[in-house]
């Protein structure tokens, strides 16, 4: 067992990321015990499936990931984001949710640290983990995964703010 373990986002507006691996599932929490959601992922060569958040407040990923890509769609087929990524020996380089109002997907591995950027410099998030025995490419999904739940969350409260603010 290894753990991987770190924070997406800032200090103050960010979510930590803790998560148990277990050789072919990735189980933990992302955010906090009442803002946030668990992460469950099972990994087989090649695949990976899994559930981010409960049975009516998640979404589902589904998808290929290799050592060396990952395509892997979080959500629905409506309603969902792909996310693409090439791993290229220590870097991890691609697309979160699309070409055009999508994300970029920038992290490098340095020891067992995971850092980098998911978005740009304006409406991006930092990332910073530490791994361990992780492999690289469920590591970099699983950051993603806890960019989703963060910028669903944060849009969730602007638009509940947006709306009893209008009253």
């Amino acid at each position: 067992m290894s753990d991987l373990q770190g924070r997406i986002g800032g200090v103050v507006d960010g979510y930590d990321l803790k998560a148990e691996w277990h050789q072919d599932h990735l189980k933990g929490r992302i955010g906090g015990t009442f803002q946030g959601k668990d992460i469950h992922l099972t990994y087989r060569p090649g695949d990976v499936d899994g559930r981010i958040g409960g049975v009516f407040g998640g979404f589902d990923a589904d998808g290929e990931v290799t050592p060396q890509a990952v395509n892997v769609r979080l959500g629905g087929r409506i309603d969902g984001d792909d996310v693409l990524f090439r791993v290229n020996g220590d870097a991890v380089e691609g697309r979160y949710s699309g070409r055009i109002a999508g994300k970029d997907v920038n992290l490098r591995r340095q020891g067992d640290r995971l850092t980098g950027r998911i978005g740009g410099r304006v409406d991006g998030k930092d990332v910073n983990l530490s791994i361990g025995d992780v492999p690289l490419e469920l590591a970099a999904l699983a950051a993603v995964c806890a960019f989703k739940v963060l910028e669903d969350d944060q849009q969730a409260a602007a638009a509940s703010s947006a709306s009893s603010g209008s009253s």
